[in-house]
């Protein structure tokens, strides 16, 4: 027997649609491997057996509960975004369709339901100058796990440990934290300029790049419960600061199954360079098991709206980009995810290796604030249960 099997095959074992198969590749629960016509995917028997008999065990209490924050029901209820049919909305706006000509100063004041002159005035947040000389001794470039830790001096001072404040002054202290992010970023004192416009200078970018920028920094700016917006979620629970929040929302977006995916991405491109069809070195990558990042998203069977948007605005700058998603597509069935179109913008515009990181995190900062505040609003605290699966405990003692 075979020890492979199509896509069709794999569908008909699985009970499901051949979408739902390349969602579940996507979601590493199985492997696509390279056949003998690389337009064409396998999948090993052994696995897809196994898959199949863990889907019948799911439906068992037990076996739903270990799996239901695991791309699983909603554990929450908001107001702030909207994932239906492959689309995505913000407070019910199609997100793409703002992207168009929105600012991130206008997302953020839509999703935290503020005034924009409260949040984004003429005065650029105060913080102490002296901070400056520690970040610029800091070594490496300004984002990842230093972004954290440059953000945290930069925003030492800030005002938003006060939940229960005057409006104004609650959002004044968001749109300030959005601004000292972008500080950290660049290593210089905090402005009042847009995001994009701050980013269009510091990378010395024309109309058009700063426009890709502002749309990408849009489209990044919120999307549900996602590892990060939960955690900063989660951390706001407790009462602690919107700041604490943000940190939080940082390191986790910094792990490389979220925002630091983009650096897996950049890796992935820099091994296909000197290749001019990426096509046979995409297919050695499947056939050693390893996945290919940045490609797959469970809630876009069909494709990730964001970066379809993005890899759009750049497509005649960048046709290299155009050719790995077909081939990873010919592949896997898989489309780009966001961390594929963020790093093929880096490249597009000539800007540093981290960037894409940085504008995801510039991005999704307004994203954190707005779970924060939705969940503050709320006033319970995120306290779930575990399923306890270690040794069994000792007898019990008679009451006494």
């Amino acid at each position: 027997m075979d020890s492979s099997v199509s896509a069709e095959e794999a569908a008909r074992m699985l009970g499901v649609s051949r979408q739902t198969l390349y969602a579940y590749v996507s979601r590493g629960l199985i492997t696509a491997l390279p056949g003998p016509d690389q337009r064409q995917s396998r999948y090993a028997r052994e696995a897809v057996a196994e898959l199949a008999e863990r889907r019948r065990r799911g439906r068992r209490p037990k076996e739903i509960a270990k799996t239901a924050l695991d791309w699983g029901l909603p554990v929450l209820e908001t107001k702030l975004t909207l994932i239906e049919r492959e689309r995505l909305y913000f407070r019910g706006v199609d997100a793409v369709a703002l992207s168009e000509e929105a600012s991130l100063e206008d997302v953020a004041c839509l999703l935290w339901q503020v005034d924009k002159d409260e949040a984004f005035g003429d005065a650029p947040p105060a913080f102490d100058p002296r901070v400056l000389d520690f970040v610029a001794s800091r070594p490496g470039p300004a984002f990842r796990d230093d972004l954290l830790a440059r953000f945290a001096i930069i925003a030492e001072d800030a005002d938003t440990a006060a939940w229960q404040q005057e409006r104004a002054r609650v959002a004044a202290g968001c749109g300030g934290l959005v601004r000292l992010l972008a500080a950290a970023m660049f290593g210089v004192a905090p402005t009042a300029a847009p995001a994009h416009l701050q980013c269009a200078a510091a990378w010395r970018l024309d109309a058009a790049g700063a426009d890709a920028v502002r749309r990408a920094l849009v489209l990044c700016a919120e999307h549900e419960l996602n590892a990060s917006s939960f955690t900063a979620r989660c951390i706001a629970s407790t009462g602690a600061s919107l700041k604490a929040a943000v940190i939080g929302g940082l390191a986790a977006l910094s792990g490389g199954r979220h925002g630091g995916a983009t650096s897996r991405v950049e890796t992935l491109w820099r091994g296909l360079d000197d290749e001019r069809d990426p096509a046979p070195g995409l297919g050695r990558i499947l056939a050693s098991g390893a996945e290919i990042p940045g490609f797959g998203h469970p809630l876009y069977p069909s494709g990730d709206v964001r970066a379809k948007a993005i890899l759009a605005e750049i497509g005649e700058r960048l046709p290299r980009a155009g050719a790995i998603a077909t081939a990873v597509h010919d592949l896997t069935g898989r489309h780009p995810s966001i961390d594929f179109a963020l790093v093929a913008l880096r490249r597009a515009l000539g800007l540093p290796e981290d960037a894409a990181f940085g504008l995801f995190a510039l991005g999704r900062s307004v994203g954190w604030i707005a779970q924060a505040l939705e969940q503050r609003a709320d006033g319970t605290l995120i306290r779930p249960r575990a399923i306890y699966t270690g040794p069994p405990h000792g007898p019990e003692e008679p009451p006494r």
